[in-house]
């Protein structure tokens, strides 16, 4: 599968965004779907999960009550709605995609990197104080 994220752009303190990720190929319903972020300087954090299964979502501490992930199957796509964003939420965006078993796995599964097979190539994000 290959994943294309947009959306990303410069926003003022407060204000929201909404990153989409498109991706091709089949069975797009069968894949558990991740939002990473990295900031300049810094490592490659998890941000959200969707998965196939469910779905069930998954969120880093500093995002929750924030952003919402959700998916659309019929349109193989992945959404990130990120209201009340914070100059910390600055980085480049990626969408990830691991191939499910069917069923819902430990929650650390979703939120490690190495667990991801296809990655997008990313969509910047920039949160002004």
């Amino acid at each position: 599968v290959q994943l294309q994220a947009s959306g990303g752009g410069l926003v003022q303190a407060g204000g929201s965004l909404r990153l989409s990720c498109a991706a091709s190929g089949r069975s797009f319903s069968s894949y558990d779907l991740g939002w990473f972020r990295q900031a300049p300087g810094k490592e490659r954090e998890f941000v959200a999960a969707v998965t196939s299964a469910g779905p069930s979502t998954f969120y880093a501490d500093s995002v929750k009550g924030r952003f919402d992930i959700s998916r659309d199957n019929a349109k193989n796509t992945v959404y990130l709605q990120m209201d009340s964003l914070k100059p910390e939420d600055t980085a480049g965006y990626y969408c990830a995609a691991q191939f499910s078993p069917g069923y819902l796995r430990a929650p650390s599964s979703y939120r490690r990197q190495s667990a991801y097979n296809y990655w997008g190539q990313g969509t910047l994000v920039t949160v002004s104080s």
